[in-house]
């Protein structure tokens, strides 16, 4: 009987992983994940048996992998952090199920910090990280989040902008946080954070509203206390200066 780790590896490549991601990886000899995320890694490990299920699939992703490692070592891999928006929760509440598997979560470094730091300091001070996908949340319950975080003037960290069949949501977000902040309030856009085509932006909530966004990017609203340092968007902790 083996041991599964959900790995979480961050924005893509091996600099990005942590050293634990890293481990884990090496102590597996199966790796199962989403087909994007094992483009990333499976380079890495050529003499690892793959597995992998497409969007939409995540619970039978999990039970793959529980499976594997019934025989030895596996990794359910994630991108980000597997406790984020990822299928650490999924796959923990699967576990019961396969008797003597057990189960490792490690961590790794989320869209909101990779993103933060191409941005400069947006997350300085306290901030929400909600996504804006209603594949498994209801727009209601989403809409009900922004205004509560926006009126208590958190920095918002937005994921899962957009998508080919979601175009709308970030401009109706931006709707929903103008309501409570000037059109003038810093924001940033990061995308494919650790990977080719690499970029990021500043940019004002109003310009944000018009924007192009896609799944890969990561959209951060500033608070009323953000703003613009040499380029980069800083939200200040409070220190005198």
């Amino acid at each position: 009987m083996g041991k599964l780790y959900i790995v979480g590896i961050g924005p893509g490549g091996a600099a990005y992983m942590t050293a634990e991601a890293r481990a884990a990886l090496d102590a597996s000899e199966t790796l199962c994940g989403y087909p994007v995320y094992l483009e990333l890694v499976a380079p890495l490990y050529p003499g690892k048996t793959v597995l992998s299920t497409p969007m939409t699939k995540e619970v039978e992703r999990c039970r793959l992998a529980l499976s594997a490692a019934r025989d030895a070592d596996a990794a359910l891999i994630c991108g980000g952090d597997a406790g984020v928006y990822g299928l650490a929760g999924l796959a923990l509440e699967l576990a019961p199920e396969y008797d003597g598997v057990e189960v490792e979560v490690v961590a790794g470094v989320t869209a909101a910090l990779s993103g933060a730091a191409l941005l400069g300091a947006p997350l300085g001070h306290d901030f929400c990280v909600i996504s804006l996908s209603d594949l498994l949340t209801p727009w209601e319950i989403i809409e009900k989040r922004l205004k509560c975080a926006a009126d208590a003037d958190f920095v918002l960290c937005l994921y899962n902008p957009a998508s080919k069949r979601r175009r709308d949501c970030l401009r109706r977000a931006c709707d929903i946080v103008l309501q409570y902040r000037a059109g003038e309030t810093v924001c940033g856009l990061a995308r494919n954070i650790g990977r080719a085509g690499e970029a990021s932006r500043v940019l004002t909530l109003r310009e944000l509203r018009d924007a192009h966004a896609d799944m890969f990017t990561t959209v951060f609203i500033g608070a009323s206390t953000t703003k613009i340092v040499a380029g980069r968007m800083v939200t200040p902790r409070g220190y005198r200066i």
